[in-house]
């Protein structure tokens, strides 16, 4: 019995080798593993969020900014989104600056609607690493709240060139007045300080500024302003309006009123915006740089500066497309180019 049993173990034990023997030749089955994510390197880049407050929505001008961005979005591949306040007041730029703030964008363009009240709020956008640039119109005197500054041309010679296509109109002598946008706008009051600086050369002498009134940059408070000083000022001869809004405000009131014999309109408009009143009559001459290039230099100069490509410093420079180097001056100001002067002989040749 003893053997039979020492036989059977014997034979188990035979058999588990041979068994054994046939797994170690059988190669390991593959065991799928985890799936693992492509390496960063791998992964498509995420684009750079550019985004632009105007001072105000609806404002022509300001949309000729936007088509400029949008330009130099189709070139660049960067995402662009605009937001802003619906009225121009020094504060109602802030809320939209905060919410860019949050939202970690990379990149922010403002036209300021004050040099003051905004100045925190942007300190705040850098603090989290926005870059942040202004657009047509600084933070003049707090230049610390932003990076960079592209404005339309060298405004030291705004205001004294304003004075002189109104003087060319009045020829040289008469009453006019200046119908501006809000009291607080940085732009408008640095163009003001400069056509009264202007005005004390003796070839103005003749020409007296009788008053100066703010639309706010809303079409019928613009309107009503101007309707009140051809009624405060019977022998006014011109009004100067060096904003988009109160020029057209201006033109209507004057067209409507059928004085554009006595009264001549100038200032600061677009091509599209003023044409009906150019070849009807009601205005003679006005001046614009070319708002959309503004836009397509600021879009290119951001996105640099997101990129890390491109370092804001006075004498340096980049490049801004087709429209090629631009240079930092003073205070990393770009200057668009100077301004035009626009009348029936060429202004179907401009479409912004």
């Amino acid at each position: 019995m003893i053997r039979c049993q020492i036989r059977f173990a014997l034979a188990g034990i035979a058999l588990a080798a041979i068994l054994l023997a046939g797994c170690a030749k059988k190669p390991p089955e593959a065991v799928p593993g985890p799936v693992r994510p492509a390496p960063k390197s791998a992964e498509p880049a995420a684009k750079i969020r550019i985004v632009y407050i105007p001072k105000q929505t609806g404002n022509p001008y300001f949309d000729s900014i936007i088509a400029g961005f949008k330009k130099a979005q189709e070139e660049l591949g960067f995402d662009f989104e605009t937001v802003g306040p619906a009225v121009g007041d020094a504060t109602s730029q802030i809320p939209f600056i905060q919410q860019q703030t949050q939202k970690r964008v990379e990149a922010l363009a403002v036209s300021a609607n004050s040099p003051d009240a905004i100045k925190p709020a942007l300190m705040e956008a850098m603090k989290a690493g926005i870059k942040v640039i202004t657009v047509n119109s600084d933070i003049t005197g707090n230049e610390d709240g932003r990076e960079a500054a592209v404005l339309p041309m060298d405004f030291n010679l705004t205001g004294e060139s304003q004075i002189a296509l109104m003087s060319e109109l009045l020829g040289g002598r008469g009453e006019f007045a200046i119908l501006s946008a809000t009291t607080d706008a940085p732009d408008q009051n640095f163009w003001i300080k400069g056509m009264k600086a202007a005005m004390k050369d003796p070839k103005y002498r003749n020409l007296n500024l009788v008053e100066i009134v703010y639309g706010n940059d809303d079409q019928q408070k613009s309107m009503r302003e101007a309707e009140s000083l051809l009624t405060k000022h019977p022998n006014l001869k011109g009004i100067l309006a060096p904003t988009s809004v109160g020029i057209t405000a201006a033109a209507q009131v004057i067209e409507t009123q059928k004085k554009a014999d006595r009264v001549a309109v100038t200032g600061l408009g677009t091509p599209n915006q003023l044409r009906k009143y150019i070849l009807n009559g009601t205005i003679k001459k006005f001046a614009l740089w070319n708002p959309v290039d503004e836009g397509y230099i600021a879009g290119y100069l951001l996105n640099g500066m997101a990129a890390g490509k491109i370092d804001p410093a006075p004498d340096g420079s980049f490049e801004a497309g087709t429209l090629k180097e631009r240079k930092f001056g003073d205070k990393n100001i770009v200057i668009t180019g100077p301004p035009l002067i626009f009348d029936k002989s060429n202004i179907d040749q401009f479409n912004f």
